[in-house]
């Protein structure tokens, strides 16, 4: 169900590489691959490795010789399709955010509920080998008590007035802008690593409120998304958190980046230095104190760090597309658990949804 030019290439090399990285996990046999027009399809077909191509989503999700569908579509596309693959029985992943609404979600995560199938959200940072390993030092006490997560999520792509209406800047396509976009992710990090967020303020703000309907066109459409968002949560285990989502950062093409400050220690980490994990401990002598810097996919320990290179040579963004489809795929196999599922998407998008509310009210909002 690719529908969008990028994350079809990234999901589509991560099911092609992961039996060549991860031979435990089971093979993959990638069927067909869908998209709207038909030689677009094709050619997407033929270039990232598709026995077939179609544009027929129904279709193609209703077929006996389909165990899994993958949903990267634009927003306003994964609520009839999540509804679909679950109604023909079908496991599914899904692009962030979950639904376009809290109502949406709500549905979806019902429907594969009731179907019996298993689900997964690619929030694919979550499988950054340093952002792993941060969780893990996190789940040792390597921290102590956690006071506060600071996040940031910057690009720049969308400054230009010039730039044409794109589903991105429809709320009625994308559900919301910056915040859904960007902030989904700083959102799904922060509950993964602190602890799920019970309560919300924000502002939020558009800053070209309208848009030309194509490049040469002087025919203009409104923007009803936001461009940026600045949030202020608390956290279930009492700490504090400050994020922000924008794309009008100029400079900052992919900047995602966490602090977080323990009773213990201090973890920092930059996705556009993404093999780097800094980390502060209380334990360390005085005389030799500060952050330390751990390139974090080196050591046969770290995680993911044995199917790759050798120590010292980095790992980049496209490897957590297949640290997610494995884990996913030994997870079928298995019958455990794997994480985000659509239970995680919805905790998302209950803060998403509240943020939006505290933005309209200008007041605290709980979360659920």
């Amino acid at each position: 169900m690719f529908g969008t030019k990028f994350m079809g290439k990234a999901h589509s090399q991560a099911y092609r590489s992961v039996n060549m990285f991860f031979p435990d996990a089971p093979q993959v046999e990638m069927k067909v691959i869908v998209g709207r027009n038909p030689k677009q399809a094709q050619a997407a077909a033929d270039s990232y490795g598709w026995q077939e191509a179609s544009t027929d989503w129904k279709a193609v999700m209703h077929r006996d010789d389909i165990d899994l569908v993958d949903i990267c579509t634009p927003g306003d596309w994964h609520y009839p399709m999540v509804l679909e693959a679950a109604k023909a029985k079908k496991h599914i992943v899904c692009e962030k955010p979950l639904g376009n609404t809290l109502a949406e979600a709500k549905k979806m995560t019902s429907a594969v509920a009731k179907a019996g199938v298993r689900h997964f959200l690619m929030h694919n940072y979550r499988r950054v080998p340093a952002v792993t390993l941060a969780k893990q030092l996190i789940d040792e006490g390597r921290l102590g008590r956690i006071f506060h997560f600071r996040a940031r999520y910057l690009q720049d792509w969308a400054m230009s007035p010039k730039l044409q209406m794109l589903w991105r800047f429809d709320k009625k396509r994308a559900g919301s802008g910056a915040l859904g976009d960007l902030g989904s992710h700083i959102i799904d990090l922060a509950q993964y690593l602190c602890h799920d967020i019970t309560e919300v303020t924000a502002a939020m703000d558009t800053y070209i409120n309208e848009r030309p309907t194509s490049p040469r066109s002087r025919k203009k459409e409104a923007v009803t998304v936001d461009d940026a968002v600045v949030m202020c949560v608390r956290f279930a285990n009492g700490a504090l958190g400050t994020l922000e989502a924008t794309r009008f950062a100029l400079g900052r093409k992919n900047h995602n980046t966490f602090e977080i400050n323990g009773s213990k220690g201090s973890l920092v980490f930059d996705l556009e230095n993404l093999n780097n994990l800094d980390f502060f401990s209380s334990d360390d002598p005085d005389h030799t104190e500060g952050f330390r810097r751990i390139i974090a996919c080196s050591k046969g320990q770290h995680p993911y760090a044995d199917h790759w290179w050798a120590d010292g040579h980095i790992l980049g963004y496209e490897h957590s597309f297949t640290h997610s489809v494995n884990d996913l795929l030994m997870a079928l196999e298995s019958g455990g658990e794997v994480h985000p599922d659509f239970k995680d998407g919805l905790k998302n998008q209950k803060v998403l949804h509240a943020i939006e509310k505290a933005a309209r009210s200008r007041r605290w909002e709980r979360v659920g």
